[in-house]
């Protein structure tokens, strides 16, 4: 068997031994159910490695992630539906499919041609008993981050050809979205605020998707930004002795400056 053959056999008996009768009383009380928080935060933390440049870590936290698949595979061969090579051998025959410019005689003329093909590949798979094919952006994560969501749709969307065909035409869009939100906001009617405002936050991630970049990552950065600042406004104004509550804004302006400047 090959080295890599060997390595999953090994942890596979090793989370069976864990599940087993002598096993550990935490992993033997784990379902499904219990096991999707963890899940989601192993999936962060191999996401953190990545930014991180860590190797090391991104190695350990592959493995963290890799363990919550082989658990639930565990929990599925138990429940008896299914095991650890029936997943593995899913996702290979979805990969074969999915490509048929590799694994067959279609041509492609680059990347853009291949999601479209892997779209209408998807949209087909999720054949309706009616005979009606899936709605291309359907199947997107109920429970993925808003922002990611929001720019995954209008990605699937851009490719089959639903798309503004200027970046101008994105802007203007987005500038109307602000005059409704002023305008809802003069009539003070709540409702319609929230309706305009997540109109307008959908416009937004919109230019970021017109103009290649993922909103996510943004604005993650950005926060990671305003954090570093902010705390170094909050060090000025301890350095001074006084309590922060007795800056005015402007004051606490010109710290941050200070820290904008200092970043270079």
């Amino acid at each position: 068997m090959s080295k890599s053959g060997d390595a999953i056999d090994r942890l596979l008996g090793v989370m069976q031994k864990l599940r087993g009768p002598d096993g550990c009383p935490w992993d033997q009380e784990q379902t499904h159910e219990s096991l999707k928080s963890g899940l989601i935060e192993e999936a962060y933390e191999v996401i953190d490695a990545i930014e991180s440049g860590d190797r090391s870590e991104l190695k350990e936290e592959l493995g963290d992630l890799l363990l919550q698949v082989i658990f639930h595979s565990q929990l599925g061969k138990e429940e008896g539906h299914f095991e650890f090579p029936d997943v593995v051998n899913g996702i290979s025959d979805k990969l074969i499919r999915r490509h048929p410019h590799v694994f067959g005689e279609k041509k492609v003329s680059g990347t853009s041609e291949v999601l479209k093909n892997w779209d209408a590949i998807k949209k087909s798979e999720k054949m309706g008993k009616d005979g009606i094919p899936g709605s291309i952006v359907s199947g997107i994560p109920k429970h993925l981050p808003a922002l990611q969501k929001a720019h995954q749709i209008q990605k699937r969307a851009a490719r089959a050809g639903f798309d503004w065909e200027h970046i101008d035409d994105v802007f203007d869009k987005l500038h109307e979205e602000i005059e409704e939100v002023k305008e809802a906001i003069s009539r003070n009617h709540e409702e319609d605020i929230r309706d305009e405002l997540g109109d307008l936050l959908f416009s937004a991630v919109n230019v970021s998707r017109y103009l290649g970049h993922n909103p996510e990552e943004l604005l993650n950065h950005n926060i990671k930004k305003f954090v570093r600042r902010f705390q170094s406004v909050e060090k000025s104004a301890h350095e001074t002795g006084k309590d922060f509550s007795e800056f005015t804004l402007e004051e606490l302006d010109v710290f941050w400056e200070e820290a904008k400047q200092a970043e270079g």
